[in-house]
């Protein structure tokens, strides 16, 4: 849209990002028991992915994340997916988003993020949560800088560097989005005040204070009990925007491979201070409405 997203998250009223891009395609019926997670409907079902954003776009959202976060060159390889291919899905990923807001009709303006996920998120074995994969700072911005230059060229408003475990692959991020001439936010996964790595969060937003290319900071993939006290942290570290995006509360059972408890995700989160408020994993449609309408969105 012609509006300028990291104007906006400065100024006016805080602005809604969508829910689970996995949580509502599973609703609609879609098996994401893959290594590619939602990636592969690039490939295999983007109609759906259309579909998806749109119903985050009705819903309220201002902002709607791409399904890239596991779309590497290196998954797809293993898939027999050619670089040059590969690079059109991670296209089309955007251009599938802005189908959406095209269809969507909104009278307010409508943005897409282009996600990146950490380097774990391609090794599909979890340890996107623990981070420290034993690679140099510099072996990651090699792994994450060819995908982000393909994201930067499809021209979304803004790269969102999201679930990131540990300040060292948050330092190679940083690095690696520089010169791209596309806006950045940076969210790290957390437990309570430290990242999944254990490092404190002080630590955490300062390496991104000073990076012109980063205009927002924040956390995701989190508990919601954890957000209060890390918007505050983040916006005092780095005097930037911040961008709040957690789970709902409930927890994964790998035993039984289902969801235990319940949501924890009340109206007292969407009050935080954030710029950027929307829900990460098990968070749907009905809830960014509820988010939208607090925060005067609808």
């Amino acid at each position: 849209m012609s509006t300028d997203l990291a104007t906006a998250l400065t100024e006016g009223p805080p602005l809604v990002l969508d829910g689970g891009l996995s949580n509502q395609l599973a609703s609609a019926g879609h098996d994401l028991s893959d290594e590619l997670w939602s990636a592969r409907l690039l490939a295999e079902a983007p109609e759906a992915l259309t579909e998806a954003h749109l119903a985050y776009y009705t819903a309220g959202a201002d902002v709607a994340i791409t399904a890239s976060y596991q779309a590497t060159f290196e998954g797809f390889a293993r898939r027999g997916i050619g670089r040059t291919e590969a690079a059109r899905l991670l296209t089309a990923g955007v251009e599938l988003a802005r189908e959406a807001a095209r269809r969507a009709k909104a009278t307010r303006p409508l943005w897409v993020a282009a996600s990146a996920g950490p380097y774990g998120a391609m090794l599909a074995d979890g340890s996107e949560y623990r981070g420290r994969y034993g690679l140099t700072r510099t072996e990651l911005e090699r792994f994450h800088r060819p995908r982000l230059e393909v994201l930067a060229e499809a021209a979304p408003d803004i790269l969102a560097l999201e679930t990131i475990p540990d300040t060292g692959e948050a330092e190679a991020l940083v690095r690696a989005v520089r010169g791209l001439g596309v806006p950045a936010w940076l969210s790290y996964s957390i437990e309570g005040d430290h990242t999944r790595a254990g490092q404190p969060l002080e630590e955490a937003f300062a390496l991104a204070a000073d990076a012109e290319e980063i205009v927002a900071v924040g956390v995701n993939c989190c508990a919601p009990e954890d957000v209060p006290s890390a918007v505050e942290t983040a916006a005092r570290v780095t005097g930037k925007p911040v961008v709040a995006y957690p789970n709902s509360g409930e927890t994964w059972n790998a035993r039984t491979r289902s969801w235990d408890n319940a949501p924890t995700l009340t109206p007292a989160f969407f009050a935080t201070g954030a710029r950027l408020v929307g829900g990460c994993c098990r968070v749907g449609p009905a809830t960014i409405t509820a988010i939208a309408r607090s925060l005067g969105r609808v």
